[in-house]
This record gives C-alpha cells, structure tokens and sequence, in this order.
C-alpha cells in the first residue's frame, strides 16, 4: 500500500493549532479592494477557525 499524500493545495492554505484546530484566511482580501471599506478589509486580515462541519474533510486532505 502506497503512502497516503497531503493535497498540497490544502498544505498551502491551512495550519495546524497547538489544541488541534485547523487555522485559514479570509477570503475577498486579494483584489478588488477599491471598493470594500476600510474596516472590512481589516477584518479579512485576521485569521480564522475552520468550522466543526469541514474539520474532517479538511484532516483527510491534510492525510492526519
């Protein structure tokens, strides 16, 4: 049996937590930002959290 890969796609855009949870970016942070506000781009700079519901998917394509 071959040696399980990671997506390399996913290597790219998530990070494991000390606790175990999986850290990602916001989305809408890299053009078009004439017009979103100031505030808003602000806040899609901060990192987040994945949801409970994605968690697993996102643990198979990382191979844990």
């Amino acid at each position: 049996m071959p040696k399980m890969r990671t997506k390399s796609g996913a290597k790219k855009r998530f990070t494991l937590t000390g606790s175990g949870k999986l850290k990602r970016k916001h989305a809408f942070k890299s053009h078009i930002l004439t017009k979103k506000s100031t505030k808003q781009k602000r806040n899609l700079t901060q990192t987040g959290l994945v949801s409970k519901a994605d968690e697993a998917n996102i643990k198979t394509l990382l191979a844990m």
